[in-house]
């Protein structure tokens, strides 16, 4: 299956999440394996707050601009081509500390 760009549900986010998500596979596409596969955007500022993984684990990989990780209460800036991850029971958060649009792809896989 090839999914073009334009048929990819993209979600304008407000608020402390201001930014796009855009889902590369839906949810039901991935057959209960994973929640969340998704290229997200945030604006200069924004961020995706703190949050604790129960039942799922999450990678992220960097694309474009600068990012703070809270990985379990250690802070660690990020930039392209890095990678974040947070296992089951970890908690993280992101926030672009860069001039442009922080850009990574999100996955959420199911334990």
């Amino acid at each position: 299956m090839i999914i073009q760009k334009d048929n990819l549900r993209v979600e304008q986010r407000t608020g402390e999440r201001l930014g796009t998500s855009t889902k590369l596979l839906e949810e039901s596409q991935m057959h209960g394996k994973a929640k969340v596969f998704a290229r997200v955007a945030l604006r200069p500022g924004s961020l995706a707050p703190l949050h604790k993984h129960e039942g799922s684990f999450e990678a992220f990989y960097i694309l474009a601009g600068k990012g703070l990780v809270d990985d379990n209460g250690v802070q660690a800036e990020v930039t392209v081509g890095d990678v974040v991850f947070t296992d089951d029971g970890e908690s993280h958060s992101i926030t672009n500390v860069g001039e442009n649009d922080l850009e990574y792809i999100a996955l959420v896989i199911n334990t």
